[in-house]
């Protein structure tokens, strides 16, 4: 369909929605060091939509560079908790901590998808999810972490909400995909009107 994209993520999921789609893809990780960017753009008091679209043009540009004829997707995902970002864990201990931040509130899940080619970005989108989490007793947070593998844990943030993650929310407004970390319908709109 289109003469070559490549993903500058080592998502499973991220790829996984692409190929459903029909945009076949072929990995190459930017290896971008999140958390001193995320730093950075904090101190500047950059809003979490800032901080997801430049990490996602930062992933895209620097893979860009080495492919410099293919389309490029870089991708970002992170969680807005009343202004402030809330980053993957490390461990479990830091998972649980997530969770009871998160416990009876309502948050953003913002992902950001930018394409570049040659080196410099061609488009970007940003989209937000509305998620509201259930209140809940410290046994039951432990007792859904308990219930996912590490693999998962650390690749999907705290919840997989295409999983059971889904339980712990009385609430979802806004695209699945986006709260999996890709706006596919965006993106194939804008590769077939390129590819036109």
């Amino acid at each position: 369909m289109f003469k070559k994209v490549i993903l500058a993520s080592k998502s499973k999921v991220r790829k996984k929605i692409l190929e459903q789609y029909g945009i076949k893809c072929e990995v190459q990780p930017s290896f971008v060091d999140e958390d001193i960017v995320k730093e950075s753009l904090d101190k500047q008091k950059e809003s979490p939509e800032i901080i997801s679209k430049n990490l996602a043009e930062l992933k895209s540009k620097k893979v860009s560079q080495k492919f410099p004829e293919s389309f490029v997707i870089g991708a970002d995902s992170v969680i807005d908790l009343e202004g402030k970002v809330i980053s993957k864990p490390k461990n479990r201990k830091e998972a649980l901590k997530i969770l009871k931040s998160l416990n009876g509130k309502t948050h953003y899940l913002i992902s950001s998808v930018c394409i570049s080619k040659n080196g410099g970005m061609i488009w970007n989108y940003t989209d937000k999810a509305a998620l509201t989490m259930k209140n809940m007793i410290n046994e039951e947070l432990e007792k859904y972490l308990s219930k996912i593998s590490d693999d998962d844990l650390y690749a999907y943030n705290v919840y997989q909400i295409e999983g059971i993650g889904r339980s712990l929310f009385s609430s979802i407004e806004g695209n699945e995909n986006t709260i999996m970390g890709l706006p596919i319908e965006k993106i194939k709109d804008y590769l077939n009107e390129y590819n036109d």
